[in-house]
């Protein structure tokens, strides 16, 4: 974020004079014009956190700086602190007790930085964060204390880290979390177990981990989900049923896999239905003609039906699934 941001206000560009000038911009102004609540230092150079922001700061935007290191006092006096965006730095790690004081705290930013573990009581007073993203870290494990405490959080971005497993009941604390990314990982398998207590998820991410297999009754614990994204995993079956406690689920991504067939049991209720099966080996068999068949009656939406195309047999390779005949499909 740089000078020109839209949360940095007109008094605040008067007060700086010149946005490029770093010697002529304090950080925060001094004195700050009073209306003045959202602050922006973000400047290559700076390495240290500022301090002198007012107690009446509602936003505070240090991102895209070398910033290394935060001290546990950084964040002191400033009770009216809602959003902290913290993004594109050099952070390792963060203090214990750094977000100790921020009762209204409700976004917080960390994507993309150096971030390789946290203190294990570092939420534990944030309770009114509703938006947490740690993307783009080097997490390798998820510590289930992190989340005990994050009843209000909503949307949780994981996505871009290192790991390989997620904790049993890891976020079962977070009974109103609503999107859950997990994307760009190094997972092999995704379990009931690993969503449990999520009751109200909507939106869950998981493409891009090399993901290998998907336990059975796994969605069993997620029925409100609407929005599932499995591609670019390395998924060559899927268990029977799997899909059928789903009944809001309105996009199913499973483009980009190592799928031959799919077993088209899906809720009755699920009835604004879209489906992404491009990328995928298919075996152009009766099985799959009974995928074409349901998804036609059941008026499910296909995408990029061009890269649905035939695996097998060999005289179908290369085609696309939905210009072939009935008769044209193999036997099973």
């Amino acid at each position: 974020m740089d000078c020109t941001s839209p949360i940095i206000s007109v008094a605040f560009l008067l007060a700086s004079f010149h946005c490029h000038s770093l010697w002529a911009i304090p950080c925060p102004p001094f004195p700050a014009p009073v209306n003045l609540t959202e602050f922006s230092c973000s400047f290559r150079s700076l390495s240290e956190f500022p301090v002198g922001f007012p107690e009446r700061t509602r936003l505070i935007s240090v991102e895209s700086t070398n910033l290394a290191v935060i001290g546990v006092e950084a964040l002191r006096g400033l009770p009216n602190l809602q959003e902290l965006h913290l993004s594109n730095n050099r952070l390792k790690t963060l203090p214990n007790g750094l977000f100790r004081d921020l009762p209204e705290l409700h976004t917080l930013d960390l994507t993309s930085n150096l971030l390789e573990d946290l203190p294990l009581g570092v939420f534990q007073n944030s309770t009114a964060l509703k938006l947490l993203s740690l993307q783009g870290n080097k997490l390798t494990t998820l510590r289930p204390s992190w989340f005990q405490t994050l009843q209000q959080l909503t949307i949780l971005d994981l996505s871009q880290n290192q790991l390989m497993d997620v904790p049993h009941s890891c976020f079962q604390e977070l009974k109103n979390l609503t999107t859950l990314d997990l994307s760009q990982n190094l997972l092999r398998t995704v379990s009931p177990q690993i969503l449990d207590g999520l009751s109200r998820l909507e939106r869950l991410i998981l493409e891009g981990n090399g993901l290998r297999t998907i336990a059975n009754n796994t969605f069993d614990v997620v029925s409100s989900l609407k929005f599932l994204f499995l591609q670019n995993n390395s998924l060559a079956n899927l268990p029977a049923g799997i899909f059928m406690p789903l009944g809001h689920l309105e996009l199913l991504d499973v483009s980009s896999n190592q799928l031959t067939s799919l077993d088209p049991q899906f809720s009755s209720r699920a009835v604004e239905l879209s489906l992404d099966l491009s990328g995928n080996p298919w075996a152009c068999d009766c099985h799959l003609r009974s995928l074409l068949e349901w998804a036609t009656n059941s008026s499910v939406t296909l995408f990029s039906k061009p890269e649905v195309t035939c695996a097998s047999p060999k005289n179908l390779e290369g085609q696309a699934v939905t210009s072939l005949k009935e008769t044209a499909f193999g036997t099973c």
